[in-house]
């Protein structure tokens, strides 16, 4: 913890969302889990190597500290990267170049930034988001956060807290990973009707709430905006919702998680 930030608590924070195709990131007020003026983004450098992207990251966090809003000078900063984090060192690099694999992102960017940062997986912070400030506020036990796209992203919230990596989405249902079946890009690619879509996702959703039976599914991701057109086709017994933050949950998340690391929110 800086010397500044024990004395902010709820003190707006810097998060950072790294994509495959743009790094955005905000200021973010962590009392409402709302941005303090416009994102801010740059395109993903390609190749995406780490050495790259640190680069981009820190033109993004230059940016956001130029404006009124900013955090104090030196305050921790947190990202989201699209890959696993354990104990902050990539472990899996699928949309990003393969030179990320076992890179240690939080030193990485900690030492091009000159203050400390904590990297997190992007499901899970936009999962921690929601849960915070969003559809899953204030409902205990556990809530599963569903982001359906390219693939499928999943964050395990239990009681308000993480359980990091649960990669839910390669979950093996009836002989496939679930998320080549189960994702929108598989919906596209196999020319589904929302109907046929519909019946393809309560597979896969019933077999995750076999194995956890959450309280709550939030459903998140550009598709959560048709949920009319399947969420009638569901037949679940957890109550089933679309997420709330949309495109600003992952800096919201990424913010949040850095607020918990230094004790900056309760």
């Amino acid at each position: 913890m800086t010397k500044d930030s024990k004395n902010h608590k709820h003190a707006p924070l810097i998060g950072i969302d790294i994509g495959g195709t743009g790094i955005k990131g905000g200021i973010v007020d962590l009392k409402k889990g709302k941005l303090l003026g416009e994102r801010f983004r740059i395109p993903t450098p390609q190749p995406s190597t780490p050495e790259a992207v640190a680069e981009v990251v820190a033109e993004i966090v230059k940016e956001l500290s130029s404006r009124p809003d900013a955090p104090a000078e030196g305050s921790p900063v947190g990202v989201t990267f699209p890959g696993i984090i354990q104990h902050g060192v990539v472990r899996s690099a699928a949309n990003v170049d393969k030179s990320w694999l076992d890179t240690d992102v939080d030193k990485l960017f900690s030492d091009r930034l000159g203050r400390p940062v904590e990297v997190i997986n992007d499901a899970d912070a936009a999962g921690l988001a929601e849960a915070r400030y969003g559809a899953g506020e204030g409902v205990d036990g556990t809530v599963l956060v569903i982001t359906l796209g390219t693939g499928i992203g999943s964050a395990f919230i239990f009681n308000g807290q993480l359980v990091p990596n649960a990669e839910l989405g390669h979950l093996e249902v009836d002989g496939h990973d679930a998320e080549t079946k189960a994702s929108a890009v598989a919906r596209e690619r196999d020319g589904l009707s929302w109907d046929e879509y519909g019946v393809k996702l309560n597979r896969y959703l019933q077999h995750v709430e076999f194995l956890f039976s959450p309280e709550l599914f939030i459903i998140g991701g550009g598709i959560s905006k048709r949920s009319d057109e399947y969420f009638p086709h569901l037949q679940l017994r957890t109550k089933i919702v679309t997420a709330e933050l949309k495109n600003d949950a992952g800096i919201v998340g990424a913010a949040l998680e850095v607020a918990f690391h230094h004790k900056l929110v309760k």
